[in-house]
C-alpha cells in the first residue's frame, strides 16, 4: 500500500467518525491506533501508552490549567463584567466596538501563555458570555476568538517558536523578536476586519452605550483597572525574567483569586463553580492532545510528511514556487496534524531546501508559524475549533464557517511578510545586528 493512500484512508475514516458523533480525542486516537495496527508494523498498545503520557507529563503544560483557572475566577467573580464596563465607554465610537476586545485580550494574553489552546479557551471563557449577554453577534464572537486564539503561538514567547528554533539551528532570541511585527500586524488586520462588518451590518450590533463625558468614563475606568494591573503584572513578569510561563500563571491565579476578594466576589460557590470548570476544561484539552499525539506517531511511521517533503523537493522549483508548494503541503498536514509536529516532521527535508532557496530562516520561521495557526482553525483537527465547540456547544463546522473571513486575514498576513520580508526581519536586524 502506498502512504497516499494509507494517508487517504486514515483522513476517509477520521471524517467517518467525527460526522458520527465520536469524541474528538477518540477519534483522533482511533485513527492512531488502525493506522498503526493495519498500516504499519509498529505496536500499538505501547505507543498509545507513550504517547498519551508524554503529552501530558510536561511542566510547560502546567500552565494551561493554572491559565484557564484563572479566567474561570474572573469570569464567575464578576470581574470579567466590570473590565467590559470600563472599557465600553472608550470603545464606544470605534466601528466594532467591544468585539475588538477578543482581538487585544488573546494578543496580551498569548504573549503570556505562548499557547494557543490555552489563549483561545481563556479569552473565550471570559469574553464570550459578556459580548452575548450585551447582544453582539455570535458568529463574529467566534469566528475572531478561533483564529485569534492562534496569536499565542505568534507573539513570543512561544513553545512553537522554540521547537522551530531548535529544528532550524537558528536563533531563539532572533525568532522571538520576528514575531512582534507580524503579530501586532496580524491583530490589526482582525480589528479591521470587525471595523468593516460592523460598518456593513449596523442592524446586527447592538446599540451604542450611552453618550457620557470624560470624567466618567475616567470613573467607570477605575472597573478596568484591577484586571487590566493583573494582566500587566503577569506580562511583566515573564518578559523581565522574573518567572516562567507556569510561575507566571500560578501569579495570575493567585492574583485574580486577590481581585476577587478585594472587590467582594469571591465565595464559596463561586471558588468551587471556577475549579470544577477549569477541571473540565483542562481535562478536555488535554485528552485532545493526547489523542492528536498518539495520531501523529502514526503519522511518523508512515512517513507521510517525509515523503510529502521529499516530493516537493524532487521538483526542483524556483523559490517561490518552492513557497507555494510548501503552503499547500503545510496546509495539507494541518488537517491531521498540531504545529509542532508539523515542524518536527518535516524540518530535516525542508531546512535544507529553504537554505539553498536563499530564504532567510528566520522569516521562514514565522513563515511557517502563520502556516501552523491557519492549522488551528482548519477542520478535521483544527485545534482551536474544538476547544470552542466544547466550551459553547456549537458544531466545529460552524465555527470553522465563521472563522473563514478572519482565515483570510491569516492569507493576507502570509502574503504581505512574503512580498514584503522586511516585516519579519527588521526588529531583529535592528536590536540584534546582521549576525545570524
Amino acid at each position: 500500500m502506498t502512504t497516499l493512500t494509507a494517508g487517504a484512508i486514515l483522513l476517509a475514516l477520521m471524517l467517518l467518525l467525527l460526522a458520527g458523533g465520536v469524541w474528538i480525542a477518540m477519534t483522533l486516537a482511533i485513527c492512531g491506533w488502525v493506522g498503526q495496527a493495519f498500516l504499519t508494523s509498529s505496536e500499538p498498545g505501547l505507543n498509545l501508552f507513550s504517547a498519551f503520557w508524554e503529552s501530558n507529563a510536561s511542566w510547560e503544560l502546567a500552565a494551561l490549567p493554572l491559565f484557564i483557572w484563572m479566567g474561570e475566577i474572573l469570569f464567575r467573580t464578576k470581574l470579567s463584567e466590570e473590565m467590559f464596563r470600563g472599557l465600553a465607554p472608550w470603545l464606544n465610537r470605534v466601528p466594532g466596538r467591544l468585539f475588538h476586545t477578543t482581538i487585544l485580550g488573546c494578543g496580551i494574553f498569548g504573549s503570556v501563555s505562548g499557547s494557543s489552546a490555552a489563549t483561545c479557551a481563556t479569552i473565550a471563557k471570559v469574553s464570550l458570555p459578556e459580548l452575548k449577554r450585551r447582544g453582539y453577534d455570535e458568529r463574529i464572537a467566534m469566528g475572531s476568538l478561533a483564529t485569534a486564539g492562534t496569536l499565542g503561538i505568534l507573539i513570543p514567547p512561544s513553545i512553537t517558536m522554540v521547537v522551530y528554533a531548535v529544528a532550524a539551528d537558528a536563533s531563539i532570541i532572533r525568532i522571538f523578536l520576528a514575531g512582534f511585527l507580524p503579530g501586532l500586524l496580524l491583530m490589526a488586520l482582525f480589528s479591521g476586519y470587525i471595523g468593516w462588518w460592523s460598518l456593513r451590518h449596523r442592524d446586527r450590533m447592538p446599540p451604542p452605550e450611552p453618550t457620557t463625558t470624560l470624567v466618567d468614563k475616567l470613573k467607570l475606568s477605575r472597573n478596568l483597572l484591577p484586571c487590566a494591573a493583573l494582566i500587566v503584572f503577569v506580562c511583566w513578569s515573564l518578559v523581565a525574567g522574573w518567572a516562567t510561563a507556569t510561575e507566571c500563571a500560578a501569579y495570575g491565579v493567585v492574583g485574580a483569586l486577590a481581585l476577587a476578594a478585594w472587590s467582594g466576589s469571591l465565595s464559596w460557590p463561586s471558588l468551587r463553580d471556577s475549579l470544577a470548570g477549569a477541571a473540565r476544561t483542562s481535562c478536555m484539552i488535554m485528552f485532545i492532545l493526547a489523542g492528536a499525539a498518539f495520531l501523529t506517531k502514526t503519522m511518523a511511521f508512515t512517513g507521510i510528511p517525509r515523503e510529502l517533503a521529499e516530493w516537493v523537493d524532487s521538483l526542483h522549483l524556483s523559490p517561490y514556487a518552492l513557497i507555494a508548494t510548501l503552503v499547500a503541503v503545510y496546509l495539507v498536514l494541518g488537517t491531521a496534524l498540531d504545529g509542532i509536529s508539523m515542524i518536527v516532521l518535516t524540518a530535516a527535508v525542508v531546512m535544507p531546501m529553504i537554505q539553498k532557496a536563499g530564504f532567510d530562516l528566520v522569516w521562514f520561521g514565522i513563515f511557517v508559524i502563520l502556516l501552523v495557526e491557519i492549522a488551528e482553525v482548519t477542520p478535521p483537527v483544527g485545534f482551536n475549533l474544538f476547544v470552542l465547540q466544547n466550551m459553547t456547544g456549537q458544531d466545529s463546522n460552524r465555527i470553522a464557517r465563521a472563522a473563514l473571513p478572519f482565515f483570510g486575514c491569516l492569507v493576507a498576513c502570509i502574503v504581505l511578510i512574503t512580498v514584503f520580508p522586511a516585516i519579519v526581519t527588521i526588529v531583529p536586524d535592528l536590536l540584534m545586528g546582521q549576525a545570524r
